[in-house]
């Protein structure tokens, strides 16, 4: 009689496994609201989540203003918050390289997203300094984050089909924010001569950002936080400024200053003299609540800010 309960029981906790697994294709709103519970990785990713979702999502982001996303490291409460979402959007690419193992292991439970994966891999950066197969930085090209907001608009609605024609509605409303930010961009940088169209920074987060509008970019260290530099590398990055007169350097709101302070000090050991151009954002946003904590107020900050250093 006994085995026979326990059998029942067992077959019951399987059955109850199985629908539970099932449940992850279907939308699964918060109990109080009625949202979707979305959380976020970084803070450009939240943005868009926030655009597309608008009333229909909450919106939770892990890494908050000056966090290096490379670096980082889940916490406990991350998880939980991860664990509790009904979906996940992440940027891939290896740019949360430290959460790749949770992000495989979330995704057979819910929808867990790279929101870079409908962007060819063409136009991709390679990133050559065997950390990463590909720049991850792609927010820098406003085509790019284009791209992510329309994976993100998808994914919500197939998730949640009844408020389809929302989501559909806000991403066309944000894109054409966006579509604006990326003429805005381009025709700002273009007003900087291009013999002082120089971008050095404390770490090769501006490739996309060079290539998309047309301007040098030099970065001290590589395209991880994590890749170490030595004395060559603040050599090399000083004698290039002595050598082409290059008056402003950049820091980034991420990054600390110690690197970039090394290199201008070589340079006026030189006879030439070297100012910080002014903060970047560049792995995470400005402050929330803020202009520079959204992507647009973001980006147009840091045209702005090179644009009056370099012009």
């Amino acid at each position: 009689m006994f085995k026979k309960i326990k059998a029942s029981l067992l077959i019951f906790s399987v059955f109850g496994l199985m629908l539970a697994g099932c449940s992850g294709a279907t939308v699964s709103k918060d109990d109080d609201d009625g949202k979707i519970k979305v959380t976020a990785t970084i803070g450009m990713i939240a943005d868009i989540v926030k655009n597309v979702g608008g009333e229909h999502v909450e919106t939770i982001g892990l890494m908050k203003s000056g966090v290096d996303p490379h670096l980082y490291k889940a916490s406990q409460g991350d998880i939980r918050k991860l664990d509790e979402a009904d979906m996940i959007f992440y940027n891939g690419l290896h740019l949360e390289g430290k959460m790749v193992d949770i992000f495989e292991k979330m995704q057979t439970k819910k929808p867990t997203i790279p929101v870079t994966k409908n962007i060819p891999e063409s136009q991709l950066r390679q990133s050559g300094d065997g950390v990463y197969g590909h720049d991850p930085h792609v927010w820098f090209n406003v085509r790019h984050w284009i791209s992510a907001t329309k994976t993100v608009a998808e994914e919500l609605a197939r998730f949640d089909k009844n408020n389809k024609d929302v989501y559909e509605k806000n991403a066309k409303e944000y894109i054409e924010k966006l579509e604006e930010l990326d003429q805005y961009t381009r025709e700002q940088i273009a007003t900087i001569p291009k013999e002082t169209r120089v971008l050095v920074t404390a770490h090769d987060a501006f490739g996309y950002f060079g290539e998309a509008y047309g301007i040098k970019v030099m970065g001290l260290q590589g395209i991880s936080t994590a890749s170490e530099y030595g004395s060559r590398d603040v050599s090399t990055l000083r004698d290039y400024l002595v050598e082409n007169r290059i008056k402003a350097v950049f820091v980034e709101s991420s990054v600390p200053k110690k690197a970039i302070e090394a290199v201008i000090e070589g340079a006026k050991e030189k006879g030439h003299e070297v100012i910080i151009g002014g903060e970047l954002f560049s792995d995470a946003m400005g402050e929330e609540g803020t202009i520079e904590g959204t992507y647009i107020g973001m980006v147009k900050h840091n045209v702005d800010t090179i644009v009056k250093s370099l012009k």
